[in-house]
């Protein structure tokens, strides 16, 4: 019991009742979507106007669409941008605890959604935090007619930097598999294979054109600030602004949530 109740609270995403909860005292509130691709469930959120620029946001590991909740009641954002957050795949009600090591996968997952508003020359901005860096990546990589910028806020991009810890192999022990969270079950998974994903991807950023803002803290103990001059070193045919802020933590939607408003005021 202590596990199933352990498992549920640490899975990262929020009730229909607890949305509404959350959005009781809001002029607008968000609306779920699911769709079925490849035999997967996906699930995310949508607000705001249909007329305007979309941004796309991706959640790191483990999280789920609601990670971007204080963005979804930015009354200034709310103005300026659509906004639409993705669950990634075996995180919220993406099918959770059944994650995706795959980043081209996940970035396949990921392309109806923002297909569905690229329609009618709609500006895409993607933005990713963390695991959902690569992710916004190798979507750009992949499908680089979908998506006008990219941002990039903590994002763990260099597969030098992935340290090889014992404890990511846990997940892979049949007990520990039952006994932890779901959530944490299929973060486990992703970021046991993350460092040869991210190999994969190393001839591909020069594939990337796109104007991207880059985000993060010298005093991210996650992922090594080192990251983003990686990241600005290979993205060799795209324009870059470098945003290093002294004394930031990795956790950067939520301690420093401005840093991202104002990187996608300025793309828009």
């Amino acid at each position: 019991l202590f596990f199933q109740l352990f498992s549920s609270c640490m899975s990262f995403r929020l009730t229909q009742k607890e949305i509404d909860e959350h959005f009781k005292n809001e002029n607008q509130k968000p609306i779920q979507h699911q769709f079925e691709i490849k035999g997967r469930t996906i699930n995310y959120a949508e607000i705001g106007n249909d007329s305007l620029p979309v941004v796309i946001f991706v959640h790191g590991s483990p999280g789920s669409w609601s990670a971007w909740e204080g963005f979804f009641k930015d009354t200034i954002l709310l103005q300026k941008v659509k906004m639409v957050a993705v669950d990634r795949p075996g995180f919220g009600y993406s099918g959770l605890g059944d994650g995706e090591k795959s980043l081209s996968e996940q970035a396949e997952y990921l392309k109806p959604i923002v297909e569905k508003y690229h329609k009618n020359n709609k500006k895409i901005i993607l933005i990713g935090h963390s695991l959902g860096g690569p992710v916004i990546a190798r979507m750009a990589m992949d499908y680089p007619e979908l998506i006008d910028n990219l941002i990039f806020a903590a994002a763990s991009n260099d597969p030098e930097l992935e340290p090889a810890n014992w404890y990511r192999h846990i997940g892979n022990f049949i007990l520990f598999r039952y006994l932890i969270p779901r959530s944490f079950r299929a973060s486990n998974k992703e970021i046991l294979y993350i460092k040869p994903e991210l190999e994969k991807m190393l001839s591909l950023w020069k594939k990337i054109t796109q104007k991207t803002i880059i985000i993060q803290g010298d005093k991210d103990v996650l992922v090594p600030f080192e990251n983003a001059y990686f990241t600005k070193k290979m993205l060799v045919n795209a324009e870059v602004e470098l945003v290093i802020k002294k004394g930031m933590n990795h956790f950067i939607p939520w301690s420093n949530p401005e840093l991202i408003k104002n990187a996608i005021l300025k793309l828009i």
